[in-house]
Order: C-alpha cells, then structure tokens, then sequence
C-alpha cells in the first residue's frame, strides 16, 4: 500500500507509535515537505445497491412470437413452417370461429410451434397461462402433453383443451368442420 499523504495515516494505523532511544536520534532532523493540496472530502450520498440475481442459462426468460394479443388467455396451436403464424385464408376463418364464440383475434394468442424447437407443454403455460387452448393438427401437438383424443375437449394442466384437424385438413372435408364446430362450441 502507498499512502502519498502522511495525513492519512491515522485512519489506515490506529494504534500509538513509540520511538526506541536508539531511533529518535534517526528523526530529529526535520525536513519540510513542500505543502499538498488536500482535496476536501465529497459527501456522496448513499446509493442502494441492487443485490445480483443469476440467470442459469437454462433459466434464461423465453420470448415469443405470436399472432394476437392474448387478451382472454385462449392459445391457438399450430403448424405452419413456411410462414410465420398462420396462412391467410385459414385466419379468415378462425376469426369468424372465434366470432361466433364471441372471441376477437386480439384476445386469443395463434403460435406457430414450428417456428421453435422443442417447445414443451411447461414452456408455453408458463409464458402464456392459458386458460383455453386450441391445438389444430397433430404437428402442433407441444412435447410433453399428455395424449389426447381428437374432437374431445379434456382438461389439460388445468385449463380446458381441445385437440383438433389442421386447418389444410378442415378446408377439403365438411365432415371434419363439422366435428371441430361441435367440439369447439363446448370450449
């Protein structure tokens, strides 16, 4: 440790020093160091201090990207790799499913699982708390969930689901439409 100001000293030692006999005479000469300007002490207010909460690489916050604002907590699962939500003309006629059961686009959330790897039923509870969740097709089924019977709405993680035919599938069998519209009209 450098200590450049002998003021400073009683603060670092805060015990009395004694000479010996032999080595006053070492110190009888004074010398006169050139006066140093002494900064005045800076009263600095207190700073909180945040405490420091690590973040496991596992733990690390998940962000997604979906369709809708999820106002009403309803999840709509679905598998579209080649788009980013869902095709145009298959969101055309969600809405007016969800119209129909007096929902709006903006309150339900359209996620396309194809756009993320390894998506598990916990992940997307957790970021989504779902308290209705539609899953149209068997590629939009998420890992872990338990399995389902199709067009039969069952109590999943404590919200209601139903496991249904994609929408490629509705579109060309009126039977399918039929038995998704019964089933959703219980969701």
């Amino acid at each position: 440790m450098n200590i450049e100001n002998p003021a400073a000293l009683h603060f670092i030692m805060q015990d009395d020093l004694f000479f010996l006999n032999s080595d006053k005479n070492l110190y009888n000469n004074k010398v006169v160091a050139d006066e140093v300007p002494v900064a005045q002490a800076v009263s600095v207010p207190p700073v909180a201090i945040a405490p420091v909460v690590e973040i496991a690489a596992s733990e690390k916050p998940v962000e997604f990207k979906y369709h809708g604002k999820n106002n009403k907590n309803f999840l709509v699962l679905v598998h579209y790799p080649a788009l980013e939500f869902i095709h145009e003309t298959h969101l055309i006629a969600l809405d007016n499913i969800l119209k129909r059961k007096g929902f709006e686009l903006q309150d339900v959330a359209i996620f396309n699982i194809a756009k993320y790897d390894a998506v598990n039923l916990e992940t997307l509870t957790t970021y989504f708390k779902p308290q209705k969740m539609l899953i149209l097709g068997k590629s939009a089924l998420p890992q872990g969930i338990v399995p389902l019977a199709l067009n039969v709405p069952q109590q999943v993680a404590g919200f209601a689901a139903l496991y249904s035919f994609s929408f490629d599938e509705m579109m060309d069998n009126n039977d399918y439409k039929k038995a998704f519209w019964e089933q959703m009209k219980g969701l």
